[in-house]
């Protein structure tokens, strides 16, 4: 077989994506109409599924594709089904939300959505499938550049626009502070390939502070795309203002694609070392992001802006196990992406399905008050979901909670659980007192009836799944995360 058709071949869930988006955009352009949004929608479901069902065929061990660009492997496997997943349901759970504003005449309602998810989740994809510096770039730009113009997709509201704007912008800064310091590490290695870069740097005699200089760049670009403090400004305004399909679709799968990437970056690229150099960032902007997401949530009032703090802490902890570098901290890492993912859809899922009376959406705390009375099963696993995010055993949500702070505290980093322990106490208070406000206040808002069942089904399977009853999962999602966990980590 010619090497680029076993490229190709290698690259399966990619060439699906790439193919299935380029049919999407074509079958809504000629499908035209109303009916124009949904055969787009269901197409892009099933396009997600195919490029899922090739990773079945996937080889065991690594396949280096692309002349060393592309890696598939056991790690990247993982995390694209939990991308493509959470893809699928952002598509699912934009549907009644896209056919309401098509009911009102509104722009928004328009078969592009789809199509923008489709490539955005091609570019997270080859993220994590990065072999080289330059690869990583292309699949983070592919990721971005929809992302944009689904932050600004509702036009004809104002704060929609503004997001998109401020999205734009300070994410093109990232992006070229990250180039930045690829150049650098470009510079000292004379290569941007990972493995390459691994050999030049396990070689060297003394610290280079060019490479070390790299390093901070590169990691300041990856930090804002998954939302670490101190450069998470843009995610608070972001979430208020993009559409709430879109603010769920930013808060799963970007933030899987962007921490395996870094994952990936760190592990294989700047081993031995200059580990502990990159140690030292990842420590800062972990205790960094979960303290700060903690407490200023705590001030919050509108839901959608509450949930992106309680992002911002997530991504904390989730560095947690990121920091040691180890397997074991990979795997928990791995973990706690999953549940994360899980809870997260299943809050936004809950925000969505509510409406006022007058059909404006829910937006703020105050709106859930008396929830159990009028909504009981809606209240139930918005309860599920808050308790699980806060990490309160025998939920699910402890115990990938639970893996990075025994991996943190494994490698030695005790300060470093320990603040997370503190942080996730704190953190507990504003997820409580949602569960609060819809068990113990008397309801103030008038809702509309729930009319989406997808949506009800979604909600109810991943609330059995942050339940007690996911703990089922616990074995299968082990021996998975140390499998993929191990693949970055060659004999």
């Amino acid at each position: 077989m010619h090497p680029i058709f076993a490229s190709i071949a290698i690259a399966g869930p990619e060439t699906v994506l790439t193919l299935g988006s380029l049919a999407a955009l074509m079958l809504g352009t000629f499908t035209g109409g109303g009916r124009a949004l949904t055969v787009t929608s269901l197409f892009a479901v099933a396009i997600l599924g195919l490029a899922g069902f090739t990773l079945l065929d996937a080889p065991a061990g690594p396949s280096v594709a692309f002349d060393g660009l592309y890696v598939a492997d056991a790690f990247s496997a993982f995390l694209k089904v939990i991308i493509l997943a959470a893809a699928a349901a952002s598509v699912l759970l934009a549907l009644p939300w896209l056919a309401d504003h098509n009911a009102k005449g509104s722009s928004s309602a328009r078969f592009e959505y789809p199509v923008l998810l489709l490539l955005a989740t091609l570019g997270m994809a080859i993220m994590v499938s990065a072999n080289d510096l330059l690869t990583l770039y292309v699949g983070l730009e592919l990721a971005a550049l929809p992302s944009y113009v689904l932050a600004a997709f509702h036009r004809g509201d104002d704060r929609s626009a503004e997001a998109g704007l401020k999205y734009f912008v300070l994410g093109a800064l990232a992006s070229g502070i990250l180039l930045y310091g690829v150049t650098l590490v470009y510079g000292f290695a004379g290569s941007t390939q990972l493995d390459v870069i691994a050999g030049i740097v396990g070689g060297q005699q003394e610290r280079s502070l060019g490479l070390l200089f790299g390093i901070v760049f590169i990691l300041s670009g990856l930090a804002f795309k998954v939302s670490a403090v101190p450069f998470h400004m843009w995610t608070p305004d972001v979430y208020e203002g993009a559409p709430t399909p879109v603010a769920a679709f930013f808060a799963a799968a970007p933030k899987a694609a962007a921490l395996g990437l870094m994952a990936r970056v760190l592990v294989v690229a700047f081993p031995g070392q200059v580990a502990p150099d990159w140690q030292q960032i990842i420590l800062f902007i972990a205790i960094a992001s979960m303290v700060l997401g903690a407490v200023a949530a705590v001030a919050q009032t509108n839901i959608k802006r509450l949930l992106a703090y309680s992002s911002i802490a997530n991504i904390g902890f989730a560095l947690v196990g990121l920091a040691p570098g180890s397997p074991g901290g990979i795997s928990a890492l791995l973990f706690y992406i999953c549940v994360y993912v899980a809870m997260t859809l299943g809050s936004f899922l809950v925000v969505l399905q509510l409406a006022r009376a007058d059909g404006s959406p829910v937006e703020t705390m105050a709106d859930f008050a008396g929830l159990s009375k009028t909504r009981p099963g809606l209240a139930l696993a918005m309860a599920v979901f808050m308790f699980s995010l806060a990490g309160i055993p025998p939920l699910l949500g402890f115990w990938p909670k639970f893996a990075v702070f025994q991996a943190a505290i494994n490698a030695g980093l005790l300060g470093l659980a320990i603040v997370g322990f503190v942080a996730s106490v704190v953190a507990a208070f504003y997820y409580l007192r949602l569960i609060k406000i819809m068990y113990f206040d008397p309801p103030a808002t008038a809702l509309a009836p729930a009319a989406n069942p997808v949506n009800g089904a979604m909600i109810a399977g991943l609330a059995l799944f942050c339940s007690p009853i996911g703990m089922l999962a616990l074995s299968p999602l082990a021996a998975a995360t140390a499998r993929a966990a191990a693949a970055l980590f060659p004999a």
